[in-house]
């Protein structure tokens, strides 16, 4: 089962350099157990602070000689201007979003090995975009609800909408995000998901 961790600093106490050194550790463990992708989502971050952390997260990845891969949420420009450039980049299916051609292009204009070029979908139109525009990882999104107490705060699209994308994506694999869990990780399988993605899913304290 393929797995692919989706960073939050918010999800730690302290203030924003413990937080961020929070997210390093999280990082490092992840990178341990050879997770697969892990996406740098810190968008409210400066482009330095963000470079920063990538520096890090590709530093322990080399240290470790782990297969992990590392992709910058939005940012092709910051994905390469660090000295051993990001894995790739995870991108939105929306229709003024950078499409996965013109990051392919930005890192080769940069002497960049290929990217990796995720791109989050979340309707039937999404994916066929995302299919047409030749991503290499589709992430499907929300395929369970989240549930804060007795309210349900994002329904979701459930296992016939997360099969239905599978079949419409192949052969790019899908991954399961939004509400899965280490339990219904099965089933998100069954319904033909590559693997499983989460930002809590992995989240270790």
């Amino acid at each position: 089962m393929l797995r692919y961790a989706i960073t939050s600093r918010a999800l730690y106490p302290g203030d924003e350099l413990e937080q961020q050194a929070a997210l390093l550790r999280q990082a490092r463990r992840w990178v341990t157990n050879r997770i697969d992708l892990i996406q740098l989502r810190e968008k409210d971050l400066p482009a330095a602070a963000i470079a920063a952390l990538a520096r890090e997260i590709l530093h322990d990845i080399a240290e470790a000689s782990s297969p992990t891969k590392l992709l910058v949420n939005s940012r092709p420009d910051i994905a390469i201007a660090i000295a051993t450039a990001a894995h790739g980049v995870h991108l939105t299916a929306a229709p003024d979003e950078l499409t996965p051609a013109q990051v392919r292009h930005v890192y080769a204009s940069a002497n960049r090995p290929a990217p990796i070029i995720t791109v989050s979908c979340h309707t039937p139109e999404d994916v066929d975009r995302a299919r047409l525009n030749q991503a290499d990882v589709i992430v499907f999104a929300p395929v369970f609800e989240k549930v804060a107490g007795d309210k349900t705060i994002t329904p979701g699209q459930g296992l016939s909408r997360l099969r239905a994308a599978c079949l419409a994506a192949s052969p790019i694999p899908v991954y399961a995000l939004g509400g899965v869990t280490l339990e219904n990780a099965a089933a998100c399988l069954d319904a033909g998901a590559a693997g499983i993605a989460g930002i809590r899913l992995f989240y270790q304290s």
